[in-house]
């Protein structure tokens, strides 16, 4: 795969109200969360689950691609076809989470670095011969006064930036994920300047091992208040915050960011994307979303692991894309959740596509 068309993967990304759904927890994180709702959690009704989401009516109309997890890429349908192939018959580019982990860094027992760059380049080449086109990597950053140190941000931006070249040479488009956490009380301010610093660290360390800009996309935090902070800020301040960080710090080569939700509720992680598509001034890159929980929880407690509650599931899921769909290109409006809410089918793009 040649540059060119490693810039056409990340563009059909970031396609015009598109975005990315983020489905790759892993199966201990996946089963917390089926604990929560009483849902028994075995490799059958995590696939189960899995494919109900892939295939829910309409969804390609919003989603352009989704992460994986090992085990779903490596799963079939319950009509027997891979649901790498489920996806793709649908448009919707099949991605994978190819990190395993982030793990205590040496020296600074309350930092982590991400690990699973060893055997990382004979993995991509088995992901991608089973139908994956891109893949993630998510780097974890803790925000405190003192926090992150300077090694943190250094050897998380190396593995990152190792993973995307190593990804590139596989032809695969690597979305790089540094997270700078929300955990904690921390103000926007101090978000704002250490995922400013983190950025730039991560973007130095793409330029230097070569990483090719066109060919990948960006998958950042926005700039919130620590959820403990006493003062949340108002989703206009986050939304200029975050445009702000981003101009100064990602490359207009860089062809989409796509946001993770990092623990918003699925609302406001829609309302903030709106407002950062609403805001005036130049953005050179495309702003979408690459969604987990912010998609799913909808999907999942409507569904509550009932086999006669899918197609509700798959309803909150169509739901839930419509709107951050809207909110990518700025469009949203609190209209559409009561619409949602209230009415027993989904949507439809026209509502805002033809405006």
């Amino acid at each position: 795969m040649t540059s060119h068309d490693l810039e056409s993967v990340a563009l059909t990304l970031v396609a015009e109200g598109k975005g990315i759904l983020a489905a790759d927890e892993t199966s201990p994180t996946l089963t917390r969360r089926f604990d929560t709702l009483g849902i028994q959690s075995t490799e059958q009704s995590r696939r189960t689950y899995r494919e109900m989401l892939f295939t829910s009516p309409g969804a390609a109309e919003f989603i352009s691609g989704v992460i994986t997890y090992d085990e779903t890429i490596r799963q079939k349908s319950s009509g027997g076809t891979p649901l790498a192939e489920v996806l793709k018959v649908q448009s919707i580019l099949p991605g994978i989470k190819v990190d395993t982990g982030a793990k205590p860094l040496a020296g600074s027992p309350d930092e982590t670095v991400t690990e699973g760059l060893d055997g990382l380049r004979g993995r991509l080449s088995e992901y991608r011969a089973m139908g994956a086109r891109f893949a993630k990597w998510r780097a974890v950053i803790h925000l405190t006064d003192a926090l992150p140190s300077s090694a943190c941000v250094s050897a998380n931006a190396h593995a990152l930036a190792r993973y995307a070249a190593l990804c590139q040479q596989q032809e695969l488009v690597p979305i790089v994920e540094p997270e700078v956490l929300m955990d904690g009380s921390h103000t926007i301010e101090r978000c704002e300047e250490v995922t400013g610093v983190v950025l730039h660290s991560v973007f130095d360390v793409l330029f230097e091992q070569g990483v090719a800009l066109e060919g990948m996309l960006l998958k950042p935090n926005m700039v919130i208040a620590g959820k403990e902070c006493s003062r949340q800020a108002s989703i206009e301040e986050v939304a200029i915050a975050t445009l702000r960080c981003l101009r100064r710090h990602v490359p207009a080569a860089v062809p989409g960011i796509v946001f993770l939700s990092g623990g918003q509720s699925a609302r406001l992680a829609t309302a903030h994307l709106n407002a950062i598509n609403q805001l005036p001034g130049p953005r050179p890159w495309k702003v979408s979303f690459s969604y987990g929980r912010a998609l799913q929880d909808p999907a999942l407690e409507a569904w509550h692991g009932r086999d006669e509650n899918l197609a509700a599931g798959q309803r909150a899921l169509y739901r839930r894309a419509s709107c951050n769909g809207a909110a990518s290109v700025g469009k949203y409006t609190d209209e559409m959740e009561a619409a949602s809410l209230s009415a027993d089918d989904p949507p439809h793009r026209r509502d805002w596509r033809d405006d």
